[in-house]
């Protein structure tokens, strides 16, 4: 009986190592404004909700299991949960990024914003889409595709099969190529908005070299950048989270 009671136990904590770990990295529920006390909740219950369904998956490994074949297994379990999580993740940052490439493109680099998100200060614009980027993860219902897309990775990496690390590379990668051209291609009428921009201001420059054309030129920037911001605010987030949830539904 205690040796039955053990094996469920080492199970559950086999289902909570991949389940921590996704949520520790995996957007909206790793953002520094959700307590660890409510991250830690999340997993312990979606852990205990499908632990049952995975039992008969997991006794057998556990069972009478050495260390080192339990050592090998937990970190496994951790590798695996680490690289869904981030899979997600890096949509964010790849955004995040690139949000400050745009922020430069209509001048606004040099003004410190309050983070939102994160810890470190960025543009004002990079923390006011991101806050919006989350409020709709959540409001799309996608932090569900999340815990789905956790359920059927059990279909796909089996417990107690060995991940190798040229897979993991490989599936971060792919992530990651996908995630900077979907960010680049909803960002770039800011890039060709500022290449057009700084072009035509150099060339004014040129040709009346005694006027300042450059700081005469900063007010009209920024208001031809948020009006720009204002037409293709709705686009950006719909073609962002179209690429996200086209990611978490695959």
């Amino acid at each position: 009986m205690i040796s039955g009671l053990t094996d469920n136990v080492l199970a559950t904590f086999i289902v909570f190592c991949r389940i921590g770990a996704c949520l520790m990295l995996v957007p909206g529920y790793s953002s520094v404004n959700v307590p660890p006390q409510i991250r830690l909740f999340v997993a312990l219950v979606t852990t205990f909700a499908l632990t049952p369904i995975l039992l008969s998956i997991l006794k057998p490994l556990v069972d009478d299991a050495s260390p080192l074949t339990l050592a090998l297994l937990i970190g496994t379990e951790l590798l695996v949960g680490s690289v869904i999580g981030l899979g997600g993740r890096v949509f964010f940052l790849a955004l995040q990024t690139m949000l400050a490439v745009m922020a430069s493109a209509i001048g606004l680099s040099s003004i410190p914003g309050t983070p939102v998100g994160d810890t470190d200060p960025a543009p004002p614009v990079v923390p006011l889409i991101m806050a919006a980027v989350t409020t709709l993860f959540f409001l799309t219902d996608q932090h569900w595709q999340v815990l789905r897309g956790l359920m059927n990775s059990y279909d796909v990496w089996h417990p107690g099969e060995k991940l190798s690390g040229e897979m993991a590379l490989s599936q971060l990668v792919n992530r990651l190529t996908d995630a900077f051209v979907l960010t680049l291609r909803i960002t770039s009428p800011f890039i060709v908005y500022s290449i057009v921009v700084n072009f035509s201001v150099g060339l004014i420059n040129k040709l009346t070299p005694a006027i300042p054309v450059y700081f005469v030129s900063v007010p009209f920037v920024l208001f031809g950048g948020f009006l720009l911001l204002y037409l293709t605010s709705d686009e950006l987030l719909t073609q962002f989270m179209l690429g996200l949830s086209s990611w978490l539904a695959g």
